[in-house]
């Protein structure tokens, strides 16, 4: 690399948002957890010794065991992948219902803007957490319902954010062009809104992945998430309140694990609302 173009490599990495950075590391450090999880852990994340429970960190169990002898930092390892597949999953499906929902309502007009919302509303009056409790009461507990309930819940926000930030467009002076031209209104939604809008959606599905996986954990811990043997943060933690004052550390190492990843996506969101729009670059806590 030549001496200008390192220069001009590190004066465009110093104009990036603080918030990108830092949010970017703490994502890619619990997505590399997740990724090591499937080829290596220090021991099966279920298997049980109950000769070795409750140990305290060790050269053996980096960071102890449970009351059933399981290796925690293969459960945090584990947990991560399960974590954060819950929450990629429910913001792929309320994406791939909001967004279309939220362009059509923007293109169809008064009538079926109208009716989207009040969709939305409906969709909206059932908070993603009690959408999950009433799922699971009908169907059962486990991952599946989890992310039928939180897709649900992301599929109002998407739609009502990809509808805002869609409407500005269509006032915009190439959109009419386009019109003007003879174009329809699904052709300018895909070639001329949909790419316009693409950053918002974007910044709204990271923050969605910070709720959804705080909302997986809260189910969890409730005992409506992700089922036994296979761990979950949210039951890690459920399950360590009985030994809060004998073994905190158990409720310390999953604790952390899920305020790094809600941390990481929630500062990884706000650094690419200020990298993709200067207009909202904010005041610089970081």
């Amino acid at each position: 690399m030549t001496g200008p173009t390192k220069m001009g490599g590190m004066r465009r990495l110093r104009r990036l948002p603080a918030s990108l950075l830092l949010g970017g590391l703490l994502t890619a450090l619990v997505v590399g957890a997740a990724l090591l999880s499937l080829v290596w852990t220090p021991f099966p994340a279920e298997q049980v010794r109950v000769v070795a429970r409750l140990r305290p960190p060790g050269p053996v169990h980096w960071l102890g065991t449970d009351h059933f002898g399981r290796d925690v930092l293969s459960m945090i390892l584990v947990g991560a992948r399960n974590s954060l597949a819950v929450g990629a999953a429910a913001v792929a499906l309320g994406a791939l219902l909001g967004v279309p929902l939220g362009l059509a309502a923007s293109a169809w007009g008064r009538w079926g803007d109208e009716a989207v919302a009040r969709l939305g509303d409906l969709l909206f009056a059932f908070p993603a957490v009690l959408t999950a409790i009433l799922l699971t009461a009908a169907l059962g507990a486990g991952a599946v319902n989890v992310v039928l309930a939180l897709g649900l819940f992301n599929a109002a926000v998407f739609a009502r954010v990809a509808r805002g930030a869609a409407l500005a467009v269509w006032r915009r002076d190439f959109v009419r062009a386009a019109l003007a031209l003879g174009r329809g209104p699904l052709s300018v939604t895909l070639v001329h809104v949909l790419p316009n809008i693409a950053g918002v959606v974007i910044v709204q599905g990271t923050v969605l992945f910070a709720v959804a996986v705080l909302n997986e954990a809260a189910l969890s811990y409730l005992g409506l998430g992700i089922q036994p043997p296979s761990p979950s943060w949210g039951k890690m933690l459920g399950d360590a309140q009985t030994f809060l004052f004998t073994s905190p550390l158990q409720a310390i190492f999953p604790g952390a694990a899920i305020a790094v990843t809600v941390l990481g996506l929630n500062l990884l969101g706000d650094g690419l609302r200020d990298a993709l729009d200067p207009r909202h670059r904010s005041t610089g806590l970081l």
